[in-house]
């Protein structure tokens, strides 16, 4: 699909957005055998940005939302960005599991945030290792969401994982509830040598008083900001890597998950914006409604500002052009629609993410409406790495939609989170076991997209062909 056939969704064309402070910082293969290479030539890099709870909609291209990204324009504007793509499970442990094993939520391992990634299961992390490649990653991996067990270095696990080098912090909340006596991870480490640790604990302590209406900014200064702190470490990581063999990267920033603190100066960004009001939002005021999704906003447009430095590294390294560079998320963030805050319900603000890829081969301005699941992107690394995918993987390969070569990726989409499950079909996404709004719930996303009415009575016939995929494929998976 061509930049110009614009959806529902895509809202006419992208807005462009300039300003100083948007300036980077410095200014499915076949195979005899699972796991092997099948190519050894001139394999790519991979830049693998994952930021945590960014909802699918909070984009430059949807006009209705003010938020500005122009280096993921940019990105855009070189590779595919696809309208329809989902988490396997909107929650942070069970979605980074599922992208980790490539396997859907049932077969994950993960089923909640109070389990860990099962040590012996393998990874695509290991593949890509045991396969000539130089693994890294930094910031919130979220693999031992139920053990705090990083190390004040953050290395305590990434071997196992099957990283090459990293650095793996805690979350928002995480840091500060394990740290308050002493730093349990690097971050808090970082900030007990800068003086910093107890401010940190003590905003956060003031925070929890206000609940989501608390938009005053972080004592913190701008370098000492998590999202900046990882953004340093990543390029660091770019920097050290070994120049005689290919990399991957994956870039876990911690924001935009609530809290949403952000700095002094990331508070003037969005200063007198105005942001469209919650789908059916509850108990905060219009004014405090607006004011979060300035942070949220502002939060999102300082990982832009990343995009951009990483980007123009790549270039001075004369790596971008053998380079695919990946953006995404784990899940959304309700933002109050719904009257719902965070994810973990099978709502799209919830289960939708951004996705957008772009490298060597790539089609340039596409919009895809191919349907997509995270775990497609561990097929997707796998299958240009030149590494055979193991059977007991369940994601595609996105790269026949990313060459040109089709439009069409999967029939229907899975997600799910304890006991809910959905299914999309790119036109009727079907939920069950979500009691809250009906055991049964039919949304016609064409016409409904803010899914506000269920229409499950009105195509019975379409409830149950769908349900059929939801039952064979819990069946499969158990």
């Amino acid at each position: 699909m061509s930049k110009k056939d614009l959806t529902r969704r895509d809202v006419l064309q992208r807005a462009v957005w300039l300003g100083a402070f948007l300036v980077a910082p410095h200014a499915a293969s076949c195979g005899p055998e699972s796991g092997s290479i099948s190519n050894r030539s001139a394999r790519p890099n991979f830049l693998f940005i994952f930021p945590d709870q960014h909802r699918f909609d909070w984009v430059p291209w949807n006009l209705s939302v003010p938020v500005r990204m122009p280096n993921l324009e940019e990105l855009a504007s070189r590779g595919v960005r696809f309208n329809w793509a989902f988490t396997p499970s909107p929650l942070c442990a069970p979605a980074r599991a599922c992208l980790a094993s490539g396997r859907e939520y049932e077969r994950c391992g993960v089923r909640n945030n109070a389990q860990d990634y099962p040590i012996d299961q393998t990874t695509f992390y290991k593949l890509l290792r045991d396969n000539g490649y130089w693994v890294m990653g930094c910031g919130k991996f979220d693999l031992h969401k139920a053990s705090p067990i990083w190390g004040l270095d953050g290395k305590n696990l990434i071997k196992e994982w099957g990283f090459s080098d990293g650095i793996d912090n805690s979350g928002k909340q995480d840091a500060v509830s394990s740290g308050r006596d002493k730093p349990k991870d690097p971050y808090m480490a970082f900030l007990e040598r800068r003086g910093l640790r107890q401010a940190h604990i003590e905003d956060y302590r003031r925070r929890s008083q206000y609940g989501k209406s608390a938009v005053f900014p972080t004592p913190l200064p701008d370098d000492a900001y998590c999202d900046n702190w990882v953004g340093q470490n990543a390029l660091n990581l770019i920097r050290s890597a070994p120049k005689d063999r290919p990399w991957f990267l994956q870039v876990n920033f911690v924001g935009p998950h609530y809290p949403w603190d952000i700095t002094e100066s990331m508070s003037k960004l969005y200063e007198g914006i105005d942001f469209p009001q919650p789908n059916g939002g509850d108990k905060l005021t219009p004014e405090q409604n607006v004011a979060v999704r300035r942070n949220y906003s502002a939060i999102l447009t300082n990982i832009d500002r990343w995009i951009g430095t990483f980007v123009d590294e790549l270039r001075r390294r004369g790596q971008l052009e053998n380079t695919y560079i990946i953006y995404s998320s784990d899940h959304g963030e309700m933002l109050n629609d719904h009257g719902l805050w965070g994810k973990s319900v099978p709502y799209q603000p919830s289960v939708g993410v951004p996705l957008v890829i772009a490298g060597p081969g790539t089609k340039k301005s596409i919009v895809s409406d191919a349907l997509t699941s995270l775990i497609d992107l561990t097929a997707t690394f796998l299958d240009y790495a030149g590494v055979h995918q193991p059977s007991d993987m369940d994601g595609i390969s996105l790269r026949s939609v990313l060459e040109g070569k089709t439009r069409k990726h999967r029939n229907y989409l899975r997600s799910g989170l304890e006991q809910w499950r959905l299914v999309f079909d790119g036109r009727y996404k079907l939920v069950k076991g979500y009691p809250e709004r009906g055991d049964v719930c039919l949304y016609d996303l064409v016409k409904d997209p803010l899914e506000n009415h269920n229409v499950a009575t009105q195509h019975k016939d379409i409830v149950e062909s769908l349900s059929a995929y939801i039952v064979r494929e819990q069946g499969e998976n158990k």
